[in-house]
């Protein structure tokens, strides 16, 4: 991954050459923050850890810039989501923005969200009276009312100010929805739209567009920055936006040369870099004009003691709410026509998961790279030797997010272990909940913020032994854990105590569960694969427990499809659970496994495939199929649902289907 071993270099003390004194890592948990005196310092500090990593063949495992050629992006680190709530009627909605008042705004679903008021970018969002949706490069709008779309926009096709000069880039590397799609999030009449650029000057990186929705949609801005996007989140009108840069410095390719010659050659293109090569740049469109700049230097900060190359910028955009759009008709928004500079905050430091409870966001980095430490060659000209890897753990940076302006870099922290996504952080009563794997077992951590210091004031360990973190949900001042090797302990952690946490119960049972998705106070919903005594997995499997009791998790009823799986298991925006009937609709593929399909011409023979949804229903002891038991979209993955009003739609790359939210009687099928 670009970038991602650059960040592992440590920022040490250096002369005024760049000459780096080498330290160990800090040990755990011991981090402070400071700021750069000058550019001069900070270009000085930045040159000294690329120069205590760098080997003959560029920055570790890192994806340098050569001469003649720009990085290689690498694909997002998708965000995962989930319902945050249930029915949404005349109040802030799931997806940030205000709707129209509770009298005329029906009942809908948000996006499925780890934290509810808190968005994710998605494939689909919708207000109550407008969907949404982006699907191989373009956006629709459909008015849920009449069902009809009333406005589209090819998104390859436009620059930033909508007047359609080429391609403004692809979709590769976005990875928010089925086959690469943008994702997206709404604020009244404005839909904030996340690509990948590819046509702006000499960015490299994320492009956001800012779409006026009221009558057909068109392009009013644009932002593109330097880098990769990480993740973004929404909180009413305000998005914040995480973005990882690496250095831009053009190592030469010496083909013919040694080791030795090449590593002083790259020495030497460090010592000449300038803070152009290291400081993000970015590039506004708004009316035609397009204004360019770069991360200013007393944006930038840094762990007092550890550190590395590349860059965390966080960055501020406050869409507006506009007017209340109905489809194809609306009057002129109120929100902002312009993006502006996106007021960036900048840490020297590397982020793959971003987590926010809306006061407060999270970037985590978990390091993994460290375990690919490079081959070093001995002084003797014997054989190459890997060393030992240093401990793996996940490096935590706090931003201040409770206002609508820039967030102030309040705390850094770290702990011993790997996430496995977003859910694995939570922050209640100022205490941040962290579930880790670190070798063959894992642990809770709390952390609590001192100062600039986030350290950990309690730790319930050796979870699953032998095993790793398969899932994780905070649910107030409970954490559910799942591990998996053959079996599924699911266990119940005790943090309403943040110094004393303590393990509650376990429930052990075959298979294992990938996602939970608490429904009330007292049960857990699991998504995940039934598996048998060998531990060899069987199909998808949705669990109910009950966990009233804490001490004694039970599973009270478990729904199977054989040979089946869910892309709600490993991304929880294709989840939806409505509150209000009780139903639960998940993606389902399933493969038949019985007599093979004739071949055609001389390939073997393959398996049926059928893809789909199912549809279920949860009462308070039980989930069972509805009559239909499943919906389709001509055998095409469903990867998003929704529910406006007393209509349940549910989308695929082929397009939108309506059926009644009671019946599931289909009513209309809008194609792309």
């Amino acid at each position: 991954m670009a970038g991602a071993v650059a960040a592992g270099l440590l920022l040490t003390g250096c002369d005024a050459g760049g000459a780096a004194h080498r330290t160990s890592p800090v040990p755990v948990g011991t981090f402070a923050l400071v700021g750069f005196g000058s550019c001069a310092d900070l270009l000085a500090g930045l040159r000294a850890a690329a120069n205590a990593r760098v080997t003959a063949y560029g920055l570790g495992g890192a994806t340098p810039v050569f001469a003649g050629g720009g990085p290689v992006p690498d694909a997002v680190a998708a965000g995962s989501g989930t319902n945050a709530g249930g029915p949404v009627a005349g109040r802030a909605d799931a997806a940030g923005g205000t709707s129209a008042d509770a009298a005329s705004t029906p009942a809908y679903s948000g996006t499925n969200t780890a934290e509810p008021g808190v968005d994710e970018p998605d494939l689909v969002k919708t207000d109550g009276h407008r969907i949404v949706v982006i699907s191989d490069g373009v956006l629709r709008v459909i008015d849920a009312a009449s069902r009809k779309v009333t406005g589209s926009l090819p998104l390859g096709e436009q620059n930033g100010n909508g007047t359609g000069t080429g391609s403004i880039g692809g979709f590769d590397d976005i990875g928010y929805g089925s086959g690469g799609d943008a994702g997206l999030l709404l604020a009244g009449d404005r839909a904030l739209v996340f690509t990948r650029t590819g046509g702006i000057d000499d960015i490299t990186g994320p492009a956001l567009l800012l779409v006026d929705l009221a009558g057909q949609p068109r392009i009013v801005g644009s932002y593109a920055i330097d880098g990769n996007l990480v993740d973004a989140r929404q909180v009413g009108a305000t998005v914040r936006v995480v973005v990882r840069s690496a250095p831009r410095i053009n190592f030469p390719r010496l083909d013919n040369a040694t080791d030795a010659q090449r590593l002083a050659a790259n020495h030497a293109a460090i010592d000449k870099s300038g803070p152009a090569d290291w400081l993000p740049g970015y590039a506004v469109t708004t009316g035609g004009k397009t204004t360019r700049g770069t991360v200013p230097c007393d944006a930038v900060s840094r762990p007092a003691e550890y550190s590395g190359s590349s860059m965390l910028t966080v960055l501020t955009f406050p869409l507006g709410t506009g007017s209340k759009g109905t489809g194809a008709t609306g009057t002129a928004p109120t929100g902002t026509a312009s993006l502006g500079t996106g007021n960036p905050v900048t840490v020297v430091a590397d982020g793959t998961t971003v987590y926010s409870n809306g006061s407060s966001l999270y970037v985590a980095g978990d390091n993994r790279w460290r375990l690919m430490q490079p081959m070093i060659a001995l002084p003797s000209g014997g054989p190459s030797v890997r060393p030992s890897p240093p401990q793996q753990r996940t490096e935590l940076y706090q931003f201040d997010t409770a206002g609508t302006g820039r967030p102030g870099f309040v705390g850094a922290g770290s702990v011993p272990g790997y996430l496995i996504n977003q859910y694995a952080l939570s922050d209640w009563g100022g205490n941040l909940r962290v579930a880790t794997t670190e070798g063959d077992s894992s642990a809770v951590y709390v952390l609590h913020r001192s100062g600039s210091a986030l350290r950990t004031i309690g730790k319930v360990g050796g979870l699953g032994k032998g095993e790793r973190i398969y899932a994780v949900r905070f649910d107030a001042g409970i954490g559910y854990v799942v591990t998996y090797r053959q079996t599924d302990p699911l266990y119940a952690v005790d943090l309403r105590d943040p110094a004393h946490p303590s393990l509650s119960g376990s429930l052990d049972i075959d298979g294992y569960s990938a996602y939970l998705h608490p429904i009330d106070g007292d049960r857990l919903i699991g998504v995940g694969q039934a598996a048998g005594p060998d531990g060899r997995i069987q199909g998808a499997a949705v669990s109910l427990f009950d966990v009233s009791n804490p001490a004694a998790p039970k599973r009270l009823t478990q729904y199977r499809v054989r040979y089946g799986h869910s892309t709600a298991e490993f991304d929880p925006h294709a989840f939806l659970y409505w509150p209000a009937t009780g139903l639960l609709v998940l993606p389902m593929t399933t493969v038949n496994v019985g007599p093979l399909q004739k071949p055609r011409g001389p390939m073997p023979p393959v398996a049926k495939q059928t893809a789909g949804a199912v549809t279920l229903h949860v009462t308070a002891n039980a989930i069972r199929a509805l009559a239909t038991g499943s919906v389709s979209h001509e055998n095409q993955p469903i990867s998003r649902s929704l529910v406006v009003d007393r209509t349940l739609w549910t989308v695929s790359a082929n397009g939108l289907a309506a059926y009644d939210l009671s019946s599931l009687a289909a009513q209309a099928w809008l194609p792309y």
